[in-house]
């Protein structure tokens, strides 16, 4: 239940329109619902502008589809997203959600409930390869799923610098770039001295041997010379997307 929604529900008591002990009932779930394993977190989109997201690795699908449909049950109207699922996952929340989306790539599932903008600009996601869009994906969905207009420009690293400099234009429009790199994880600092923008950059565990699961990436983006790059953890494609939406909603 975000803002939005409060202002609703209580025009619809106001109004006479909803009665007070449906509205009793209704708030029942806040702030929270108690499903016995997992506590569904209703009043976050109040408090902070985005509802909880579901972090499926390590949940059973039953317990996914649980947590989903108690989103559901809300009658919220955000959108309701789902991080690393699998098919087995989308399967089941399939059935409560007629029009949930699974992205494969990088496991997201997303349940559209609006379409409403929130953002005030574009959201650029920019990778050095290919090998890094499953982890790019993630952070496209989240920042879509969170109300933002988000455009993708993928393979542009830098053994190959003349394929983003092409895009120049698109860098300059953005008002928050993402940017995915494995193996020495150098393409955040090159973007950022092209723009005047915050740049997210996320290390991504591409790579050979001594790129040591994303370490490498993540320790040359820590220490880009670009004052303009944050750095999010390894492979976290959903913090780079959720911060990216934060920005542009300011």
């Amino acid at each position: 239940m975000d803002e939005r929604d409060v202002r609703r529900f209580l025009a619809e008591v106001q109004s006479g329109k909803v009665t007070l002990e449906a509205a009793v009932e209704r708030l029942r779930g806040l702030p929270y619902e108690d499903l016995g394993f997992a506590k569904i977190d209703h009043h976050r989109a109040l408090r902070q502008g985005y509802p909880e997201v579901i972090f499926a690795r390590g949940k059973t699908a039953k317990q996914v589809s649980q947590i989903a449909r108690g989103m559901l049950r809300a009658k919220a109207s955000h959108n309701i997203l789902i991080t690393r699922a699998d098919k087995k996952i989308f399967a089941g929340v399939k059935k409560i959600a007629r029009a949930a989306k699974f992205y494969p790539l990088s496991g997201a599932i997303a349940i559209q409930r609006t379409r409403l903008t929130s953002g005030k600009g574009m959201i650029l996601v920019v990778t050095a390869g290919t090998s890094d869009i499953p982890v790019a994906e993630e952070a496209v969905v989240t920042a879509e799923s969170m109300g933002n207009r988000v455009e993708a420009v993928y393979d542009v690293g830098v053994a190959g610098l003349h394929r983003l400099l092409e895009h120049r234009k698109k860098l300059a429009e953005a008002r928050v770039i993402v940017c995915v790199a494995g193996m020495e994880g150098a393409l955040p600092s090159v973007v950022a001295g092209l723009v005047a923008v915050p740049v997210i950059a996320v290390p991504t565990s591409t790579g050979y041997g001594s790129s040591f699961g994303g370490l490498t990436a993540l320790l040359g983006m820590l220490n880009s010379c670009a004052s303009n790059v944050s750095v999010v953890n390894i492979d976290n494609g959903f913090g780079a997307g959720c911060v990216a939406s934060v920005i542009n909603r300011l």
